[in-house]
């Protein structure tokens, strides 16, 4: 049965603040549907994943109420000195300095020290491209909630409760939803090429998903260590398609999307064409996969 993923119509703000007593959590093996981002629909339920039901069991992370001291944000960063500290210091904001920060770093201008100096832990490599060092930084942190984003000021910090909220609420992945509200800022042919993207992963999965490519999720930390992760310039994609059709429990919510600080280092074609032939062999590589 083909199933979908509706994005919320918007993005509460949580308390978080840690005073409020723990709450418990569903029994995880029958939180295994897809569900819609405003109604949870028992019709719309995936198969329960061998995977799934052990890395949560083995974790113990989903009794309890997850906070700001729970998370970490992470990054890839590149030559971003011109956006950085504005993204760090509204993480910082927002969490009330409470969430720790992570950047993996290839750049030869002052990002890392940047970085550093706003308390980020810069873990440096060679430039080796966008998975690579997204993979490093999501797998670097030890706390239970990990949230990828961009360097480049283009994602909304403000939202992190929400997502966390989420995530309290059984998701597994929290996915931002930049297409929603439009993206006006976002160049025409980006844009184009992302519709392109939800269009094709969601034909080839059998199940609608609105924005393949956006680098602002949340993830339980579980999700990301039970999988092994193979792309590169497509790994935004893998990271939303794996867990989906692996039955994990993945919401969409719309974001704003900002203006973007400084220039992309993305050539749109060719990395358009590496991101279409990801989607594509995920897509394929977990439909066979369920045989």
């Amino acid at each position: 049965m083909s199933q979908s993923i509706e994005p919320r119509t918007g993005a509460e703000t949580a308390d978080i603040d840690g005073d409020e007593e723990p709450a418990d959590r569903d029994d995880p093996t029958a939180t295994t549907e897809r569900v819609d981002a405003s109604t949870a629909d028992p019709e719309t339920s995936g198969d329960t994943d061998e995977t799934r039901s052990n890395a949560r069991d083995a974790s113990g992370t989903d009794a309890g109420h997850f906070t700001f001291d729970d998370l970490s944000v992470v990054m890839g960063t590149y030559n971003e000195e011109a956006a950085i500290a504005t993204v760090l210091e509204d993480i910082e904001r927002v969490t009330n300095g409470r969430a720790e920060v992570v950047c993996v770093d290839g750049s030869s201008d002052r990002t890392p020290e940047i970085a550093r100096e706003h308390g980020a832990t810069v873990i440096e490599q060679e430039p080796q491209g966008y998975g690579v060092a997204v993979e490093a930084a999501i797998r670097a942190p030890d706390r239970p909630v990990v949230v990828t984003t961009d360097c480049d000021d283009t994602y909304p910090m403000e939202r992190l409760p929400a997502f966390l909220e989420a995530i309290n609420d059984g998701a597994d992945v929290v996915s931002g939803d930049r297409l929603y509200h439009g993206a006006e800022t976002m160049p025409v042919f980006n844009r184009f090429g992302n519709h392109a993207f939800a269009g094709i992963a969601s034909f080839l999965m059998g199940t609608r998903v609105h924005d393949t490519t956006t680098g602002m999720r949340a993830y339980r930390r579980e999700v990301i260590e039970s999988i092994e992760w193979t792309e590169n310039t497509g790994l935004s994609a893998e990271l939303l398609i794996r867990p989906l059709v692996r039955g994990y429990d993945v919401q969409e919510v719309p974001i704003p999307y900002g203006e973007r600080a400084g220039e992309t280092k993305l050539d749109p074609i060719e990395g358009g064409a590496a991101i279409a032939k990801s989607i594509v062999t995920v897509c394929l590589e977990e439909r066979l996969r369920q045989l």
